[in-house]
């Protein structure tokens, strides 16, 4: 088993379309979401939550994305709304990451976001853990108001993002990181 920190350095996405199967199974859809929901959550708002899309629900979610490309693109060729109906086919597993903040008297949105970006995360994390791979991707779908509604997300909340989830069909790649000299000041006394 990885240590921690080695675990956080070997984390790579891997795009959706190289995840195969199995699933994670509900046992360990369970552990992946109890770890997703451990995050920094001032107030204990709880300001996300989760869909998961697992076997068929893929393509019902599909149905919705490829009903919103038709009505956003009423010329667009079949093979491309057959593309949109699979995005969330791609893996074998995907969790939506909802946003649920809202205006509160002593925590602002801003932290509120946060936390679901870290559910997210956490989320990613979680699966690695587990010897699966994951992709965190918005994509258009993520900000269409007829898509979000099919999927049941209220007017305030908005998709953190969609985790895919699966088996990576080969050791993934890393790619070029910032040098800490760009990224990183130290202030030291």
């Amino acid at each position: 088993m990885l240590s921690a920190i080695d675990l956080l350095r070997t984390r790579r996405s891997v795009k959706p379309v190289e995840l195969t199967g199995p699933p994670p199974n509900a046992e360990e859809i369970a552990a992946l979401l109890t770890v997703a929901a451990r995050v920094p959550d001032h107030g204990k708002l709880t300001p996300w939550r989760f869909i998961v899309f697992d076997g068929a629900a893929r393509q019902a979610a599909g149905e919705a994305i490829a009903t919103a490309f038709r009505g956003k693109y009423p010329d667009s060729a079949p093979e491309q709304v057959a593309f949109e109906r699979n995005r969330l086919a791609r893996a074998p597993l995907v969790v939506a990451v909802v946003s649920r903040a809202q205006p509160h008297a002593k925590i602002p949105e801003w932290e509120q976001v946060l936390s679901a970006g870290a559910a997210a995360m956490n989320l990613v994390l979680a699966a690695h853990a587990l010897g699966y791979a994951a992709s965190w991707i918005t994509e258009w779908y993520a900000y269409d108001r007829a898509v979000l509604d099919a999927l049941g997300l209220a007017a305030h909340e908005k998709i953190a993002g969609f985790v895919h989830i699966g088996r990576s069909a080969q050791a993934p790649q890393d790619r070029p990181r910032p040098a800490l000299a760009d990224i990183a000041t130290w202030h030291a006394g």
